[in-house]
């Protein structure tokens, strides 16, 4: 019995205190129909709310930045959510809380109170519509906080030299359109604009957002006119530019360099050199697509613009060398001062040898020793056969003139004669044959020795170009990530 009392008193209780705050409610209700009708019974909407005209109705302001929407290089829009805050008191909105059961705020719809004209000076935006009517809220001694949403589209002077490691200062101006400062004064609420509900962007890091008043007098008219200016401070995130437009074309001039490691014999020396030049030509449109067209270029434009230059030179002497790797026959020889300073020294500083040689390797040595031994051995015998074959054209001529004479003396003519006389004419043709044989070899063997040289200078000329293009590539690539840092 008594579990049961005690249940049924807590649920009478709790009714009692819920009727009690209907009640409650159902009575600031009524009084606060009942303010507005009073409040607003002779008001108007159209006048600057003070009592005296001469006195200046202060408006405080407060920015809060939530989200980044764009960043619009090439046309140079900044787009922004921002939640703008303002705050001024109205002299006629003013109640005694008393009265009205200590009612000491309501919310009204925003058109029906006096509202400051601030607007953003520096919009960018076609869209002249009206600001969101959102409610304010009307407090007891007559001060107004108006809470509205606003997506701005600011202009932005934006400079890419550094692109895409480059940082941003972008200007938000509010100022009152057609009130001079005698007439509403902006009040910074912060000294920054509020970055405490800011949304992380994928592009961009927030590094502060400071504010300053100005009070400007132009020279259409004598008032002074007072605005707010926040400084939006913008770092880029580079990551997604280094991995899609840089690294691409450090990888890329890398490949320049070995154009001339290439065989001159391939047939792909200017057919690589040609490629390359179009990729970062494509790498060249799509950053130029995304900057501004204006003087400054930016830094991996510049970079793609040295590469390119490179890449080019780099073709030119590519043909270059391989019409020297292609001099053949008809060629002049290799100049005494080529010989020395390519052939001799710049052939042993980038190891350029000939095909099979090898610096280290006595079998290369032992084989040039038995090659000339070789040769050595053949012109001996050359020279014992050139001898011989003359010997027996001197016994020829001597036969000859023996036979003359017998011939002459005694008038004999025989078979001895005539086969004498055969025999010494095919021992000449066949010297003849031997000379012009060996004088034909003679020049093909220098002909051929000459085309080698040509093409050894061709080869430690590439080697050399390789190399300074490899530095040049380097330190390119180097000077863009210092002036990065």
């Amino acid at each position: 019995m008594k579990r049961n009392s005690l249940s049924f008193s807590v649920s009478l209780w709790l009714l009692f205190t819920a009727v009690m705050l209907q009640a409650v409610e159902s009575a600031k209700g009524r009084y606060a129909h009942m303010l507005f009708n009073e409040l607003f019974e002779n008001y108007s909407n159209a006048l600057r709310p003070v009592e005296d005209t001469d006195k200046v109705l202060n408006v405080t302001l407060q920015i809060t930045l939530s989200q980044i929407k764009d960043m619009d290089e090439r046309n140079q829009i900044l787009s922004a959510y921002l939640w703008i805050r303002q705050s001024w008191y109205d002299a006629y909105l003013k109640w005694d809380k008393d009265k009205y059961d200590g009612l000491d705020s309501i919310r009204i719809p925003s058109s029906l109170v006096w509202r400051p004209d601030i607007v953003l000076y520096n919009k960018a935006d076609d869209d002249l519509s009206e600001p969101v009517n959102t409610n304010v809220v009307l407090r007891y001694d007559g001060k107004i906080t108006w809470d509205a949403p606003a997506i701005t589209k600011s202009s932005c002077v934006v400079d890419v030299s550094y692109f895409p490691f480059d940082s941003q200062q972008c200007n938000l101006t509010f100022g009152s359109w057609t009130y001079n400062g005698n007439q509403v004064d902006i009040i910074n609420s912060l000294d920054s604009g509020d970055l405490s509900d800011f949304v992380e962007d994928v592009e961009w890091e927030i590094h502060g957002m400071p504010a300053v008043k100005n009070v400007i007098t132009y020279g259409c008219c004598s008032e002074p006119y007072p605005d707010v200016t926040f400084t939006l401070i913008l770092k880029r995130k580079s990551s997604f530019y280094i991995f899609n437009l840089l690294l691409p074309c450090i990888l890329i001039s890398f490949l320049a360099p070995l154009g001339f490691y290439l065989p001159a014999d391939s047939g792909e020396k200017v057919s690589l050199g040609v490629t390359v030049l179009l990729a970062l030509t494509v790498f060249q449109l799509m950053v130029a697509e995304i900057m501004p067209p204006s003087e400054n270029v930016p830094l991996i434009g510049k970079y793609y613009i040295a590469t390119m230059t490179m890449i080019t030179a780099s073709t030119a002497l590519t043909i270059i060398i391989m019409n020297l790797h292609h001099c053949g026959s008809e060629a002049k020889p290799v100049p005494h001062w080529a010989r020395v300073v390519i052939l001799d020294y710049m052939s042993k500083i980038f190891f350029v040898y000939d095909v099979g040689e090898n610096c280290t390797s006595p079998k290369r040595e032992k084989e040039e020793e038995h090659k000339l031994d070789w040769d050595d051995g053949c012109q001996r015998r050359h020279k014992e056969v050139r001898s011989h074959l003359s010997n027996r054209n001197d016994d020829c001529d001597l036969n000859e003139k023996l036979n003359g004479n017998l011939n002459k003396r005694y008038g004999i003519h025989g078979e001895n004669v005539r086969e004498s006389v055969n025999c010494c004419s095919c021992y000449k043709m066949l010297i003849r044959n031997i000379e012009y044989i060996a004088n034909c070899v003679r020049d093909h063997k220098a002909n051929r020795a000459k085309g080698i040289e040509w093409k050894k200078v061709a080869k430690v000329m590439d080697r050399f170009f390789m190399w300074i293009f490899f530095i040049m590539v380097f330190f390119m690539s180097m000077l863009i990530i210092g002036k990065a840092a």
